[in-house]
């Protein structure tokens, strides 16, 4: 056992922590998916070296990087004691693997995975807990999502989420909006009927314009043969006329 400069140090006891932030060597016991297990000389307590903490890339098994037997450099980045139950976690990352040189002694890198390992168990209760009050079916009102003693709904009465003066005024404007182009396409749509109206109007009578028109001709020109045939008629008379006498 070595502590931050490297001395060597004997353990307070077997039944001992080995001191926090301190560095040692120790043997690869077991190696799992998410880690492997450590155990430093004179202590029967075996540490954890989360995969997270093996190497400064990222790794995905831990057997990429260690095997059974082999002897690692390791660093204490936490001792949590509850009860009879010591779970001690180390880092290899924060050790140079050839010289056992500490990487990081003023310990900032350590104290921020600490913080971040904290945050996400204290985020995991708090999902387990929401997940159950989701889940849960007041006796009160059949409803869920709350305990009964938090229900303030009373016996027989229904109760509806009221919209807000500033949601309300949102959903009109895209009322409007959405009304606006509607409104256009139908007065396009009228101007449209209007002038197939007067195009219509107008061919009619051109039309009946037109056809009055031959119809007159026709009359006029009736008029000058029957007139015509009347003179050569009375023409005609007068010749025979003529020749009797």
């Amino acid at each position: 056992m070595s502590s931050r400069d490297g001395s060597s140090r004997e353990p307070a006891g077997l039944d001992g922590l080995p001191p926090l932030y301190s560095i040692a060597k120790g043997e690869v016991v077991s190696v799992q998916t998410y880690g492997a297990f450590v155990r430093l000389p004179g202590y029967k307590k075996e540490g954890l070296v989360h995969v997270s903490e093996m190497s400064a890339t990222r790794v995905e098994n831990a057997s990429e990087i260690v095997d059974v037997g082999e002897q690692v450099w390791i660093k204490v980045i936490g001792r949590d004691i509850q009860g009879d139950k010591v779970k001690m976690s180390f880092s290899m990352k924060a050790v140079n693997q050839g010289t056992g040189r500490d990487l990081d002694p003023n310990n900032v890198q350590a104290e921020q995975d600490a913080r971040r390992r904290k945050s996400f168990r204290d985020q995991g209760s708090n999902r387990i807990t929401l997940e159950a009050v989701l889940n849960t079916t007041c006796s009160k009102c059949g409803c869920k999502g709350h305990f009964t003693k938090d229900c303030f709904s009373a016996p027989g009465s229904q109760y509806a989420l009221v919209p807000e003066e500033d949601d309300e005024e949102p959903q009109q404007r895209q009322q409007t909006s959405t009304a606006a182009p509607q409104q256009d396409a139908d007065k396009k749509k009228k101007k449209k009927e209007k002038k197939m109206k007067k195009k219509e109007k107008k061919k009619r009578e051109h039309d009946e314009s037109g056809s009055d028109s031959s119809s007159g001709e026709c009359k006029s020109k009736r008029r000058r043969h029957s007139s015509s045939v009347e003179r050569q008629d009375k023409k005609k008379k007068k010749e025979k006329l003529h020749k009797r006498s």
